[in-house]
């Protein structure tokens, strides 16, 4: 039966959960920042001279940290596990074309792109490789569900019909607006039955799409908050020491009874986890560091405490 936003949740997570806030290594800060806030419209909250924390309208979205010297993330062929692909979901369609409009006057080529029914999307990498994705939802109201899966494809994006929309409101270009958020990310990981093991039986997201090579799954009907992948990364295991790639991300529940009820799985099957006085620490089976927190780091200082958190170990 094929229905439109008529997902019923059946998830143990709570289902207002997000993800939330992204760190990175990257080899050369000031390289990076340059193209975050120059072609994609960050703008620099907080800056020290081995990190910065970028934002849209005060509010951190990206951790950068440097690593000089620091080996560049593969592109093609096989690849460690770790990151596939930031997402960073923009308010509107207009927003989307508003962006484009601007790479394009920067001279840049086309980014890559894909309308997956739900969404329309656009695709990038930064100077060290780290995947970008750059999109805007559709409603609701307009996506399909079939047994519980949603409907997602890979046709072409109407670039065109994104810049009009753009040009119809008549407002400038001004840097990523408010509302911009981390909408999703996408990890490259050794093994799918694995990924569904940790990210569904012991997190409590829900499958919401699935193939042999890769997974999707999601809190509260999303098409997908964590998307995962072997395409290049079957049977891989993470970077060597001295590679940039994902320091941690948050996954951001609502309060503490539902991240209690997280620990208490995760507790259950005996992983190591550390609590912190601001998130909850856990690794997946590929060494992807995850913080478990309370609301989202809405300011600089939030974001701050929530990186040395991120340095402790698992225990």
């Amino acid at each position: 039966m094929t229905t439109h936003a008529q997902f019923a949740p059946t998830t143990s997570i709570h289902p207002a959960t997000t993800v939330g806030l992204l760190a990175l290594t990257v080899a050369d800060l000031s390289c990076s920042l340059a193209y975050y806030t120059d072609a994609l419209g960050f703008a620099i909250l907080d800056q020290t001279a081995e990190t910065a924390t970028l934002g849209a309208a005060g509010t951190p979205l990206l951790l950068l940290g440097s690593l000089a010297g620091a080996r560049p993330w593969p592109r093609g062929g096989t690849s460690y596990t770790g990151l596939y692909h930031f997402a960073i979901l923009l308010p509107t369609r207009a927003d989307l074309g508003r962006w484009l409009r601007h790479w394009m006057d920067l001279r840049m080529p086309l980014p890559g792109q894909g309308d997956h029914l739900v969404s329309e999307a656009l695709y990038l990498e930064d100077p060290d490789g780290h995947g970008i994705e750059i999109y805007r939802d559709r409603p609701r109201s307009e996506w399909h569900w079939i047994n519980g899966k949603v409907q997602m494809g890979a046709d072409s994006v109407d670039l065109r019909g994104l810049v009009a929309d753009a040009e119809r409101e008549g407002r400038p270009w001004q840097g990523l607006p408010a509302g911009t958020r981390l909408g999703h990310i996408h990890l490259q990981v050794g093994d799918i039955p694995q990924a569904a093991a940790f990210y569904r039986d012991l997190l409590g997201f829900d499958i919401v799409a699935q193939m042999p090579s890769a997974l999707f799954v999601s809190a509260g009907g999303y098409h997908h908050h964590i998307g995962m992948n072997t395409w290049h990364s079957r049977g891989a295991t993470p970077g060597p020491a001295g590679t940039v790639g994902l320091r941690f991300f948050t996954i951001d529940l609502p309060d503490e009874a539902a991240r209690q009820t997280v620990i208490a799985r995760v507790a259950a099957a005996g992983l190591p986890y550390t609590e912190t006085p601001h998130a909850v620490l856990v690794q997946d089976p590929w060494q992807n560091t995850i913080l478990l927190q309370i609301g989202s780091a809405s300011d600089t200082e939030t974001a701050a405490r929530l990186a040395t958190a991120a340095a402790g170990t698992i225990s």
